[in-house]
């Protein structure tokens, strides 16, 4: 009896022990303005990317993801709230009533991860929310966040200063006056790494959760002289935008030498994305949107789809592929399941954990909507094969089967009437007005000037 006693203790106490230590470490990369061409495992041959190659072999490689947007502000939105542009608050960089960021009661995935015991770590753009407003990332489950709030500011690769948890931090050389970027002579990217490598080393006791929402290769096209990439003369700003690529890349190597470093290789789920398509002046000679049709800003595939790797050793086959549809939108069920949080009912995403693991997952559709690019309004959706895509609530749908037609140049709409329907359906399930937003509802309207 007493050691039947001793025994059901044992177990009382034993098992939140061992399904603390289960929770993985969790680094999500999340680059800016990179297309699937821009990398070798998607089929790039221009830019050298041997450690994003790398990744791929040791881990799984997803043919069917996309971005939550097709731009900065709005996916980084979908990302950290696991809400669709549909719901979210946040559905371009601009609005009719200027920046709107998060809502001081909008959640977010580092909010789940704090509740289970993680250490919150963000190190680049964060874009939902500028200091002294209720967007600011610190009021959103991060311990600390260090970079650019402001997206504009992102594009200055060598401001006065970077913020820390909402104050402030002058870089070298750095001048001008509080609240604008200035001019200072240090490359941020290396103090935004430097930052995330000393947040994973302090923290590599207990489960952790970085995020590195890295500017490259996003404009401003510049790079310190001796990071160049290529001798050939003329080619600037291309040469530059090739570097970032290769910059990035022996990041992202930094970032996998530390936690083998620290013995958290095989603790630590590594997540690779980008944030939207390709956009830059080296789209056309990198191939970065691989043949799809549109870029950065537009919801037909090259603005939308975007490489995504995933690595976890003993945990994710490596050398595989997954061509399950999913977006930056399930982020938020990922981490919450890893970490043994509830997924919150709110949430537009799925957990794809279940696929990291090797099982079979399906999923009905992937919504968009956005009010900038190369119409006032796009919406969109994926259903299966299916792609429809119109620049208005009672436009014509555009209908695309990308099984035989990735580059979306056959319009196959009047052939598939009922698909028509089924997509058109969801687009207007998925619609939820937002006073900060007013899409186009009859075709040849045009957005009023705010």
């Amino acid at each position: 009896m007493r050691f039947l006693i001793t025994l059901i203790v044992f177990i009382c106490f034993a098992v939140p022990s061992r399904a603390a230590d289960a929770k993985p470490n969790i680094v999500y990369i999340m680059v800016d303005d990179a297309g699937l061409g821009d990398f070798g495992c998607y089929g790039g041959k221009v830019v050298p990317t041997p450690n994003v190659d790398n990744l791929a072999k040791e881990g799984m490689l997803f043919t069917n993801a996309y971005s939550g947007s097709a731009v900065c502000a709005p996916t980084r939105c979908v990302l950290i709230t696991g809400k669709h542009p549909g719901h979210s608050a946040r559905r371009a960089n601009q609005s009719r009533n200027g920046l709107i960021p998060l809502p001081a009661d909008e959640s977010s995935l580092a909010n789940h991860l704090k509740k289970a015991g993680y250490a919150t770590g963000g190190f680049g753009k964060w874009g939902l929310g500028n200091p002294g407003t209720t967007g600011v990332p610190e009021k959103h489950g991060f311990d600390l966040f260090y970079g650019y709030y402001d997206q504009t500011h992102a594009h200055n690769y060598y401001p006065a200063f970077l913020i820390r948890n909402s104050k402030e931090e002058p870089l070298k050389g750095g001048n001008g006056v509080s609240g604008k970027a200035g001019k200072g002579d240090e490359y941020t990217v290396d103090p935004i790494l430097n930052e995330m490598l000393a947040f994973i080393e302090k923290n590599k006791d207990k489960p952790f959760f970085a995020y590195g929402a890295w500017t490259l290769p996003h404009g401003n096209f510049e790079v310190p002289s001796d990071e160049t990439c290529s001798d050939e003369p003329g080619r600037y700003p291309i040469k530059n935008h090739e570097a970032m690529i290769h910059r990035l890349d022996k990041d992202l190597g930094a970032v996998m030498a530390k936690l083998k470093d620290l013995g958290l290789d095989e603790k630590t789920l590594v997540i690779f994305t980008s944030d939207n398509g390709a956009a830059g002046p080296g789209v056309q000679t990198f191939n970065s949107n691989a043949g799809l049709r549109g870029l950065k800003r537009s919801l037909y595939e090259g603005g939308i789809r975007v490489p995504m790797i995933a690595r976890w050793p003993g945990k994710v086959k490596p050398g595989t592929t997954s061509d399950l549809l999913t977006s930056h939108v399930d982020v938020l069920a990922t981490v919450c399941d890893l970490a043994g949080q509830p997924i919150p009912n709110d949430t537009d995403g799925i957990s794809i954990v279940p696929t990291l693991l090797g099982k079979k997952q399906t999923r009905e559709s992937l919504y968009w909507e956005i009010y900038e690019g190369p119409a006032p309004f796009q919406q969109a959706v994926r259903m299966g094969k299916w792609k429809g895509y119109r620049t208005a609530i009672k436009g014509d749908l555009e209908l695309y089967d990308l099984s035989k037609d990735a580059s979306e140049s056959n319009d196959v709409a009047d052939a598939n009437p009922q698909v028509v329907k089924q997509i058109e359906a969801i687009m207007a399930r998925e619609h939820v007005p937002n006073p900060n937003w007013v899409p186009v509802v009859n075709p040849g309207d045009r957005r009023k000037k705010r």
